[in-house]
């Protein structure tokens, strides 16, 4: 995500890595700009449809165009738009990359004039929730039934990888958001650190705790984590409590059911990273550090473990040594009773791309889109940043870093055992500001994990019982 959209990516993940204060400024700008709706794309701009240009591009329209410059940097949509520029040559584009994504656009929401494209990804993204429930974004389905960029046999949808148009919809048919990058989340830790100290990356929790005592026997924490934004713990912990409970629990937990979050899978979970804490496996002094300062602290070996998404290959680029050898383990298990096997971890298509009904060239937004879709962009992005599209093969038969090839390597032997939790882009200020914060608090000792769950599960209701946030269901 570049963060979880970061996660939500990347909110999540959103999926997606984030940047800015968790407490956004613009939320109540991008409320006023909702209440007025949407009744349709603003711009009456349309150009022929042709075999060329299949979503009938306006081919002189001016194209606006803002993306999260994060984890992910910005070089790979610059090179898209160049791509644009070239099949539209009479066509300007305004880029704009930024880590501010609410404060800046919430006002251009307001005024009725956003952008066409926009990469809503990191700390500060636009609420979905809110744009969708007021009707602000366009329904991508025209786009994902055009014919491909690379094979006009295919529709754009028939490229994806399996749950990436899924990934997009928000309770109904309609798909709002592309998620572009493909992030896989777990325990990121140095190969070349772990041989140096004789350590097997572990794959259950009492070999963490035996790892964790040799390290710290060391001068080593067992952990870092972004203590400035403490959900990045969570793209760890609730591949745990997929993996102890089952992806119902998780399903569960996102729909906001009763008592979801009291489930015992979710206390076991939650245990193994307050034992963290406990026992001192914890870098000192991390509940203080931004998501790059945790990073940097992890590459400078001071600690060997951190929660993180595949972003983190590239988003830790300037301070990773040569040699470092970075790659990602699924959460260990607890115990035999685990409900999937070891290897089972989150995984997602994150980076959400979304085109404003009242932008001027929303179709413009979608060619762009469609563009980066094509395997030419999907391979510059994964060379560039270290991660991959949503689009199916799109990186064969290219060298990839070390961190991205243990990614691919442990999305293969999950299989089926592949969790993608939805809560943290369906309700990104309960993610971050209320479990988050508890988690934080969590990793400090300074909450234990009965309160932790009770704190969960009361912020979960409110949100459930409050019929001004819009809900959303897995279908299965």
């Amino acid at each position: 995500m570049g963060g979880p959209s970061e996660v939500s990516r990347r909110t999540l993940l959103t999926r997606a890595a984030a940047l800015g204060a968790l407490a956004v400024p613009g939320a109540a700008l991008l409320d006023a700009c909702a209440t007025g709706g949407g009744s349709g794309n603003a711009s009456s701009d349309k150009g022929t449809v042709t075999k060329d240009n299949p979503l009938g591009v306006k081919v002189d329209a001016p194209l606006d165009v803002v993306i999260f410059k994060g984890g992910f940097g910005d070089k790979y949509a610059t090179d898209a738009e160049a791509a644009f520029k070239q099949k539209y040559p009479k066509a300007t584009i305004k880029h704009t990359g930024t880590q501010t994504i609410t404060q800046q656009l919430a006002p251009r929401f307001v005024g009725g004039n956003p952008p066409d494209l926009i990469d809503n990804s990191g700390a500060q993204q636009l609420d979905m929730n809110s744009l969708i429930s007021k009707g602000q974004l366009t329904d991508l389905t025209p786009l994902l039934d055009a014919p491909s960029f690379d094979d006009p046999t295919k529709k754009v949808r028939d490229t994806l990888l399996p749950g990436s148009v899924e990934q997009g919809q928000y309770g109904g048919k309609e798909v709002y958001a592309m998620n572009y990058a493909q992030n896989v989340f777990g325990v990121w830790y140095s190969q070349a650190q772990l041989d140096k100290y004789q350590i097997k990356y572990p794959q259950t929790w009492a070999d963490m705790i035996t790892a964790c005592e040799t390290l710290k026997g060391k001068g080593i924490a067992g952990w870092t984590y972004a203590g400035k934004y403490p959900y990045y713990v969570h793209f760890a912990m609730y591949g745990m409590i997929a993996k102890i409970g089952g992806l119902d629990v998780m399903k569960s937990i996102d729909n906001l059911e009763p008592n979801a979050w009291k489930n015992p899978a979710v206390k076991t979970a939650v245990d193994a990273f307050a034992e963290l804490a406990a026992k001192g496996y914890i870098l000192q002094g991390s509940e203080g550090l931004t998501h790059i300062e945790s990073q940097t602290a992890w590459n400078q070996g001071k600690a060997a473990f951190i929660p993180n998404g595949s972003w983190v290959e590239n988003e830790s680029k300037p301070t990773t040594p040569a040699g470092f050898n970075m790659a990602v383990g699924g959460p260990p298990s607890a115990s035999a009773a685990d409900k999937l096997p070891y290897g089972s971890t989150w995984s997602a298509s994150g980076e959400p791309f979304i085109v404003p009904k009242q932008g001027k060239n929303a179709l413009g937004g979608q060619e762009l889109l469609r563009i980066m879709l094509s395997k030419a962009q999907s391979q510059n992005f994964a060379k560039l940043v270290s991660s991959l599209t949503c689009v199916a093969g799109a990186a064969d038969g290219i060298q990839l870093p070390p961190g991205l090839t243990s990614a691919n390597a442990l999305l293969k032997a999950a299989g089926q055992g592949v969790s993608n939790p939805r809560l943290p882009d369906w309700y990104p200020d309960l993610e971050k500001k209320s479990l988050g914060q508890n988690t934080g608090l969590l990793m400090h000792k300074e909450l234990s994990t009965a309160d932790w769950i009770t704190r969960a599960q009361a912020a979960a209701d409110a949100v459930a019982s409050n019929s001004a946030i819009k809900k959303f269901k897995h279908s299965s």
